[in-house]
């Protein structure tokens, strides 16, 4: 039976979502993975949950080995990913709380390691096609589970992904707002290409916290905000989460 990995966004490093959990030690070409893999059961299903950022949160955006952390789960067997991320809203409709199950990104980081072809053979250049980067599969399954629950959601939308740790100013805002961009976070861009480029389909339900900045009646986003918003929301990534994994 196929495995399926969760990489665990801000607010849901360290869930309590697995059954007949234990933990498993990787090593990978790329270095350490940013957490310990942690395998278990959800819905009867073989999963194995990574926290992106460390289970105590330790490693900012820029930090994360996001090649590490794709090897790991490839190597331990995942045929899928799914992957959960908080994100500030740059449309209006797009409220706290509400669930993104992105279908389009774009990469504004500028210091990550993007890719696992650090060089090619000789005649074989390898140039993955990006043009839909989020299954879709993966992404039918979560909107399904969204509607199924009933939680305010919205069926695509195009995230930005920026460097980070700081947010943006309210200048960079509006650009990415004049790019179409939907909403912002700092983690989902090269993480969802690395994973296109190891072959596994990928997903991400994304859950906005904030406006970021760009809304000018109403304070700029912080730290504490994001975390207020997600954890009062957490259950809704979860549930969707483990519909998700039942149709699978």
């Amino acid at each position: 039976m196929s495995i399926i990995g969760i990489i665990g966004g801000s607010g849901l490093d360290d869930p309590d979502i697995l059954k007949n959990t234990r933990d498993i030690e990787a090593h990978t070409p790329y270095g350490q993975p940013n957490s310990t893999l942690r395998k278990g059961e959800i819905e009867g299903r073989e999963v194995i949950l990574l926290a992106r950022h460390g289970r105590t949160h330790t490693h900012p955006p820029s930090q994360v080995n996001y090649r590490a952390n794709i090897w790991a789960l490839k190597e331990a067997g995942c045929t899928a990913i799914l992957a959960t991320t908080a994100v500030g809203s740059l449309r209006e409709e797009i409220d706290r709380g509400h669930l993104v199950i992105l279908d389009q990104f774009i990469d504004f980081t500028r210091r990550r390691e993007l890719t696992f072809h650090d060089r090619f053979e000789p005649h074989a250049p390898i140039h993955t096609p990006m043009a839909d980067p989020f299954d879709a599969r993966l992404r039918g399954l979560l909107n399904l589970a969204c509607r199924k629950l009933g939680y305010p959601y919205h069926e695509k939308g195009t995230v930005v992904t920026i460097e980070g740790p700081r947010f943006s100013t309210r200048a960079e805002s509006n650009v990415f707002r004049l790019w179409g961009a939907d909403v912002i976070n700092m983690s989902i861009a090269p993480e969802c290409a690395l994973a296109n480029e190891a072959g596994i389909p990928y997903a991400a339900v994304a859950m906005s916290t904030d406006y970021d900045c760009w809304k000018t009646d109403e304070e700029p986003v912080t730290w504490d905000e994001i975390l207020r918003i997600f954890r009062q929301n957490a259950d809704r990534v979860t549930s969707v989460l483990q519909e998700a994994i039942r149709g699978l």
